[in-house]
């Protein structure tokens, strides 16, 4: 009875956004608004139905109904409560439906806004956001479904449908296989919502992207309408991305967080998109193409990763819907190019125009190498027979210089101006920050770093943060002058001014922490590995783990874990105790191997436990890596999220507008 809610739910869902494209398109023709309208409440009610199928998705996972095939693979009776529910996007057919819902609740509150000012974009809007949906719609009724439950034929052969064939008997197995043992991971529960919010998120500004275009706009109104969606959706993306690299670092043992995946990059690409004049709408649609991408690669099996599902029978759908999208908004973008056209011309190479122009050429060379790098086993295999696949190396040398040159442009823009600046000009304003940031580039030196990438690098971000706290204090002491208000005063009620500088500000500062962090690893990380037997030690970067003892149990969830106790010592002196662990699956016969992190502001100490031999001898086998500085991108990360929320947060005047077009 549930999946047949569930199931009926998501068809008279696809059926309202085939109508409501079909109607939309009819009120522009017949310039009937009642059709757009009926269009536009067709859309809210499909929200409603997804909800409903999700719902049943979540009763039918708590409740332990095995015999659908869904429910059989992500769930057990072993679970906790939390991990039944968030199962919902453990899996290919869950994820999916949950991408749908996603989608449906961003053109539900779209759909909720005045149009009163923008009638002209509405059916278009509504268009292009329920044709990505009627795709998404499909693939989950027609390829993908999660509430096929299992039947018997009367030949012996076991099927899955949504409905009884004619003379199957149904299937009720004991208990399920449960989720996959990677993604029990606190990071799990809201990584992968994030990345999708954000996939979600990006499609509103390309449905009002290409309204704007069908329309015939020439004005950059809708770009101030859709700019907070931009801002969120980036928001969380970059949340997104932050946690899988934290999920990565904490569950996958391999003493790193970013592995230049496929997957990882499939995430990334859609991150790196910006904004400019003749650049926003080509920009916004290759963010758009870049989402639907990034799906297919992790949903089609196409490419080998530990974030993709290793099976996938999506591939051909997505090709066809990814090629008549491209074909189709990018032939419009052509047909539309001269109604892009920029206003004014630049004047100084210097100028802050100049600068973003250079920073979207920047992004757009890093995109090309991981497009690149994703793309090239794929091509190789079709061309030679032979996948040949892309290793971090690669993107390290290639993109790396790349994001070298964003960092240095972000210490340089916000001391541009815009129209006209000079070296004179620039040069006046930069030379107190730049001999703050030499300050610290010869503290690092002093402190032993001598690696020249290292040293620009770390050069490069002290001048973007000393930039952006050098600017940002002149801001403070000005409106300290001139209203007389104390500095403290002065310091919280600045940003107030504008939210978005400095939101983007606080960004800034985050990038330049994040870029302590990846410095500090992938310059200065050192490991070693050994078998040890109880109370031998290993020595590493001043630190000693001497081995004590090893704990191996069942535990109530189906596993057997291992536990090792290792004293750490530092220059002689000991500093805590760490706990490496490894636990084994019975049900789907899978190991996971839980590292034990000491994590300070100046390091962090990694270690796992890779193998034990005999529980009588208590021999194990340890591998350790030290990263320095690696807290600090996480501090970073936390900082870039909070000056996003700045930036995207409305101004008082804003909510004070939107309350009065609401009432």
């Amino acid at each position: 009875m549930i999946t047949n809610i569930g199931f009926g739910s998501l068809a008279i869902a696809f059926v309202l956004t085939l109508y409501s494209v079909g109607a939309a398109l009819y009120g522009v023709r017949s310039k009937a608004g009642a059709w757009v309208d009926s269009a536009r409440y067709a859309v809210m009610s499909v929200f409603f139905l997804i909800t409903l199928a999700v719902a049943a998705l979540i009763v039918l996972m708590l409740t332990g109904h095995y015999e659908v095939a869904y429910v059989y693979e992500v769930i057990n009776s072993g679970m906790p409560l939390y991990l039944k529910v968030t199962a919902l996007w453990g899996g290919q057919e869950g994820s999916i439906l949950f991408w749908c819902w996603l989608m449906s609740g961003a053109a539900f509150i779209v759909m909720l806004r005045n149009w009163k000012e923008d009638r002209a974009l509405l059916p278009w809007v509504i268009v292009v956001t329920m044709v990505t949906l009627t795709f998404f719609l499909g693939l989950t009724i027609f390829a993908v479904n999660a509430f096929y439950r299992f039947w018997t034929m009367p030949n012996g052969a076991e099927v899955t449908s949504v409905f009884q064939p004619a003379g199957a008997t149904p299937i009720f197995p004991y208990n399920g296989v449960g989720l996959n043992p990677l993604l029990r991971h606190p990071a799990m529960i809201i990584h992968p919502p994030a990345l999708y919010l954000g996939f979600v998120l990006f499609t509103i500004p390309f449905a009002f992207t290409i309204a704007s275009l069908i329309s015939g706009q020439k004005d950059d109104h809708w770009i101030a309408l859709t700019h907070r969606w931009t801002l969120t959706a980036w928001l969380f993306l970059s949340a997104g991305l932050l946690l899988g690299m934290w999920w990565a670092y904490g569950v996958l043992g391999w003493g790193g967080y970013w592995g230049w995946d496929p997957v990882e990059i499939a995430a990334l690409m859609p991150w790196l998109s910006g904004t400019a004049r003749r650049w926003t709408a080509f920009l916004i649609m290759l963010t758009y193409t870049l989402v639907i991408l990034g799906t297919f690669l992790t949903r089609s099996g196409l490419l080998s990763s530990v974030h993709a599902f290793a099976e996938g029978n999506l591939g051909v759908p997505f090709f066809i819907f990814l090629s008549l999208a491209l074909i189709g908004m990018f032939g419009l973008l052509l047909y539309r190019w001269n109604d892009l056209e920029g206003h004014g011309a630049l004047t100084s190479l210097l100028s802050r125009e100049s600068i973003f122009i250079l920073n979207n050429l920047l992004i757009m060379g890093i995109l090309v190498v991981c497009l690149w790098g994703v793309l090239f086993p794929i091509f190789s295999e079709w061309i030679t027979g032979q996948r040949i696949t892309v290793g971090p190396p690669f993107y390290e040398h290639a993109a790396g210089p790349l994001f070298v040159g964003l960092l240095l442009l972000m210490g340089i823009v916000p001391l541009t101006a815009w129209g006209r600046s000079t070296i004179k000009t620039l040069g006046a304003a930069i030379w107190k920050p730049l001999t703050a940031a030499l300050v610290l580039l010869v503290i690092a030196f002093v402190l032993g770093i001598r690696e020249w990438a290292a040293l620009l690098g770390i050069g490069v971000a002290a001048l973007a943060g000393c930039v952006t706290l050098y600017d940002y204090g002149r801001s403070v002491w000005l409106r300290h002058r001139s209203r007389g208000e104390n500095i403290f005063q002065s310091l919280w009620r600045t940003p107030g001014v504008s939210r978005r500088r400095y939101g983007g500000y606080i960004i800034h500062v985050g990038f330049s922490l994040m870029a302590l962090g990846v410095i500090g690893i992938n310059m200065f990380q050192t490991q070693t590995q050994a078998t040890l037997a109880q109370n031998q030690s290993i020595q590493l970067d001043g630190y000693t783990l001497t081995y004590r003892t090893l704990e191996v149990w069942d535990t109530t969830g189906g596993s057997n874990l291992a536990q090792a106790v290792l004293n750490v010592s530092y220059d002689g002196t000991l500093v805590g105790q760490l706990f490496p662990t490894r636990n084994y699956y019975y049900s789907i016969q899978q190991s996971v191997t839980l590292p034990a992190i000491r994590s300070t502001l100046k390091d962090d100490l990694y270690v796992v436990l890779a193998d034990w031999q005999d529980i009588t001898t208590q021999s194990a086998t340890f591998k350790v890596y030290h990263n320095p500085l690696v807290a600090w991108l996480w501090i970073g990360g936390g900082v870039l999220i909070l000056g996003t929320l700045m930036a995207a947060w409305p101004s008082e005047e804003k909510r004070r507008r939107n309350r009065q077009v609401l009432s």
